[in-house]
């Protein structure tokens, strides 16, 4: 289900009409921490804290749908036993995926949100600095 957003800009008499991302319902308990920035990336919603990427919310075509999360391959294996359904993503294999088709995957996403809110050190990357542009 979409639910849209249809305030209308000062001076204008017709609402603008956005949707909203099918996901936006699980990263808002991240919403409140001071550090919280969501940006767009490759066509997905990435979640950051502390400047750290944590995770990336893509309803896409496949091996897009789901959560990415952000980590190192050294925590895979632990990530993997305690949030059933997660698996290495096949295109981006640094990365583990929640896809949206895994059995449970509202329940395990909430658990992985919580596991960002809590700062969990297996999960977030620090992105590489941008280069300035000449």
């Amino acid at each position: 289900m979409r639910r849209r957003s249809t305030d209308a800009p000062l001076g204008h008499s017709r609402p603008i009409v956005r949707a909203v991302h099918p996901y936006a319902y699980l990263w808002e308990s991240l919403e409140s921490d001071a550090t919280f920035m969501m940006r767009p990336m490759f066509g997905t919603q990435a979640a950051y804290l502390d400047g750290k990427l944590m995770l990336c919310f893509s309803k896409r075509r496949e091996p897009w749908n789901g959560i990415l999360i952000a980590t190192a391959p050294p925590f895979h294996e632990a990530l993997r036993q305690e949030f059933p359904g997660v698996v290495r993503h096949p295109v981006l294999a640094k990365w583990l995926m929640l896809p949206d088709n895994a059995p449970r995957f509202e329940a395990v996403a909430g658990r992985l949100v919580a596991a960002v809110r809590r700062r969990d050190p297996r999960i977030g990357v620090v992105p590489p600095e941008k280069k300035r542009r000449r």
